[in-house]
């Protein structure tokens, strides 16, 4: 299901890190997310709320960047 708040995600496995546009166009990079949570992230129904729930505040993020 389309999210109304993520736009777009993308693992990188190498660097344990995810990266996440949302519909407002800013893009985050979260570090050191395990693969389990983004793979449980892609399963979700709710992309947005268990973004809410699973990794927003709990993982250290870098604004990328913000069109």
């Amino acid at each position: 299901m389309p999210s109304t708040v993520i736009r777009y995600f993308k693992y990188n496995p190498e660097q344990e890190s995810l990266t996440v546009t949302f519909t407002t166009d800013k893009t985050y990079k979260y570090k050191n997310v395990p693969k389990k949570i983004y793979s449980a992230m892609k399963e979700a129904f709710s992309k947005g709320r268990y973004f809410n729930f699973n990794i927003r505040d709990k993982y250290e993020c870098e604004k990328i960047s913000d069109d």
